[in-house]
């Protein structure tokens, strides 16, 4: 069982970015710590959780957060449920909002992962991407977070902005390299609505990406990266030296995952309201109003929905083909025990035409895509759905 705390402020609103985030003029941290602290304790009671498997914070910018506020809510996790020595702790941080000190304390606090959004290496993408840092400080962060959490730092990179080439894409990825630790997610551009970036595309003031370019880059940096010793076990994900992130993973596996704090979304079965139902949960968006509501209720849930098998099974095959070790028998059969992938993928339809095109494969370890069909998964999965909807 994975916990997913949200930080929900930031010193600025990115460009491109539509996530729910906040910027004001000054945060009550004691409140929304207290609150943060209060709706995990109160959501791993409800779910009856015996361990938690990893804590992954969450934003917004989560290292804008304070040490101690960080260290409360693992405090609190580890007296409601069993948090074992060793426990995955990831924190998400920008390198504008993270200092030697900054991340030894986060450290001390008990985070031993870190997910840095550095995003890029070029001063003009990353003002493009109206991020608050420089390469160099991004460079300087990273440095700084490999000798304090060697083998656990993790960078976000995003391809496809406008106006970038082939030629620029693959010289980043190079400098990447010189720098990485052992873990790289790579993000393709989206054009959000609502965002400045979107705004300036669709008006005309940026060129849009073409797609067989963006293909192309996606290519690259999967060719580049394998050839660096990386493995490619998810659509946007990298690792080398066996440094997966154990969170998520445990999301493309579609086991249960608690989300805490404003707009979080998680996915659990409330045992401890007497329910057997998986739900799908998500968070009051707007932290004044979440606080609130922690406050007299002890979590602000705003929605929640009972989850059909049917839509269960529909999240296990959308999660599970985005990692290479796809969707194995044991763990279809744990939310479908009386309907086989074979039963469902192995019958004529358009399961065996994509093997039989060479992108998806069915044999005794499960389900999962080629190594070419991986980089079309999108496109594989209406069909996919298509043939487990008719079962």
């Amino acid at each position: 069982r994975c916990l997913c705390p949200q930080w929900p402020y930031c010193r600025k609103r990115c460009s491109y970015c539509s996530f729910n985030k906040y910027v004001v003029p000054a945060v009550d941290e004691a409140a929304m710590g207290t609150c943060l602290v209060r709706e995990a304790r109160t959501l791993l009671r409800l779910s009856q959780v015996q361990s938690v498997s990893s804590v992954f914070f969450g934003g917004g910018t989560p290292s804008l957060a304070s040490p101690r506020t960080i260290a409360a809510v693992l405090e609190a996790v580890a007296g409601a449920a069993h948090l074992p020595a060793g426990t995955e702790v990831t924190l998400e941080a920008n390198p504008s909002s993270a200092g030697t000190q900054r991340l030894a304390d986060f450290k001390a606090a008990g985070v031993n992962r870190l997910s840095i959004g550095i995003q890029s290496l070029n001063d003009a993408e990353l003002r493009l991407l109206g991020r608050e840092h420089t390469a160099a400080e991004a460079r300087s962060t990273v440095e700084v977070a490999r000798r304090l959490f060697p083998g656990r730092t993790s960078l976000d990179l995003i391809f496809g902005l406008p106006g970038q080439s082939q030629e620029a894409w693959a010289q980043g990825l190079e400098a990447v390299l010189g720098l990485c630790d052992d873990h790289i997610s790579l993000y393709q551009l989206t054009m959000e609505r609502g965002t400045l970036l979107a705004a300036q595309v669709w008006g005309g003031a940026l060129p849009a990406p073409p797609q067989d370019l963006l293909a192309d880059m996606y290519q690259t940096a999967r060719a580049v990266l394998v050839a660096a010793g990386f493995r490619h076990y998810e659509v946007s994900n990298f690792a080398r030296r066996g440094a997966l992130s154990t969170h998520n993973l445990s999301y493309w596996r579609a086991e249960q995952y608690i989300g805490v704090g404003p707009g979080a979304h998680g996915r659990f079965v409330p045992q401890g309201e007497g329910s057997c139902c998986r739900e799908a949960r998500v968070q009051t968006r707007e932290p004044g109003a979440w606080m609130q509501e922690v406050q007299r209720l002890g979590h602000g849930t705003r929605r929640r929905v009972v989850l059909s098998p049917l839509e269960q099974l529909e999240e296990v095959l959308a999660l599970g083909l985005r990692t290479d070790k796809g969707i194995t028998h044991e763990q279809w059969q744990h939310v479908s025990p009386h309907l086989s992938l074979e039963a469902v993928f192995g019958a004529p339809g358009e399961a065996k035409a994509l093997q039989q095109a060479g992108w998806l494969v069915l044999d005794s370890e499960g389900l999962r895509c080629t190594w070419e069909g991986l980089a079309l998964l999108d496109s594989l999965l209406p069909d996919l759905l298509c043939q487990l909807q008719r079962c």
